[in-house]
């Protein structure tokens, strides 16, 4: 079992596979992916290894992130490969959705049990405005599809905006009330290149979160593997809400995730200092065990807090680097 200094055990481990991303969402890379970093992204034997590692120290679920992890052309053959993991329960996918309606079937049918989708408004022209895409009717689709596939555990994620989407609240809201997914809206987070756009978009999550429980919405009890979202279920609606806010009092004394970027680097919080390489121990299936004892070893660098609050963000720039 993994466990920190603080006593916290984890068991979902957040993988990226690429850290390039086709969109130019305002919040995140609004000038485009820069190349101005090494692509070459963990192999699919070098995933296949550092997830078994994870594995079998008791990593039962892992979420495939990027960038936007659909640009890997072997991204079905990475799901399978994780899925067919003794001891991985559970392979979800987070993406902005450009190629899922053309994808989705064969995602589901390599092992995918979980799909996080991006959708930053439901108004055409505020997507296009936020993500820089006119993809917005194929990404919507997409999720249909799924839905009609009959996957059980699909999301949506949404970015809160003050002067974008914030006012489209209620409308997101109606918008659950007949279509089963979860609907989680995550607090904008100060990245180093960000300082002035966070200043000018920042919401307080959690005056929303208390809106929705006066409205009458009940919170769901996370189960061990869960992410960080607060869930809630209303008998009203066929979709559920939840909120991410890592501004929220506690928020790090339930973290149950480590991540890998799509470099092979250990990062115990996705605001800590340069992630920590491990690269070196993925060439070969025998160095299994001494992967195991590295990540045993350095998971006691965890910090109890990412201190978010001292405005101090580490070394992430954006969150495309580690897929949030």
């Amino acid at each position: 079992m993994l466990i920190d200094s603080e006593h916290r055990q984890f068991h979902y481990l957040r993988l990226s596979i690429t850290d390039v991303c086709n969109f130019k969402c305002t919040y995140c890379l609004p000038d485009g992916y820069q190349c101005d970093t090494s692509r070459e992204f963990l192999t699919l034997s070098e995933i296949k290894r550092v997830v078994a590692a994870f594995a079998e120290l008791g990593v039962s679920k892992i979420r495939i992130t990027g960038g936007e992890p659909g640009l890997r052309k072997d991204l079905t053959s990475i799901i399978n490969v994780v899925k067919d993991t003794p001891g991985i329960e559970k392979v979800a996918l987070t993406t902005n959705g450009f190629n899922l309606k053309r994808n989705i079937k064969q995602w589901l049918d390599a092992g995918l049990d979980a799909l996080n989708v991006s959708i930053d408004s439901l108004n055409p022209e505020s997507f296009r405005q936020i993500t820089g895409s006119n993809q917005h009717q194929d990404i919507l689709q997409g999720l249909d599809s799924a839905l009609d596939l009959g996957m059980q555990q699909v999301k949506v994620n949404t970015l809160l905006l003050k002067q974008s989407n914030l006012k489209q609240f209620d409308s997101f809201m109606q918008w659950i009330k007949h279509k089963p997914i979860s609907l989680r809206f995550i607090e904008l987070m100060q990245t180093g290149d960000n300082q002035s756009f966070f200043q000018q978009q920042h919401v307080n999550g959690e005056l929303l979160r208390q809106r929705v429980e006066q409205a009458g919405w009940t919170q769901i009890i996370k189960s061990k593997d869960a992410g960080p979202a607060m869930e809630y279920f209303h008998g009203d609606y066929q979709g559920r809400v939840g909120f991410i806010l890592p501004y929220g009092t506690g928020f790090c004394a339930s973290c149950n995730r480590l991540r890998i970027s799509a470099l092979g680097n250990l990062h115990p919080c996705l605001f800590a200092e340069e992630g920590l390489s491990l690269r070196h121990l993925l060439q070969h299936d025998e160095q299994k065990e001494q992967v195991k004892l590295w990540l045993q070893q350095q998971l006691q660098t965890k910090k109890a807090s990412h201190y978010l609050h001292d405005n101090q963000v580490g070394a992430t720039k954006h969150l495309a680097m580690l897929g949030g």
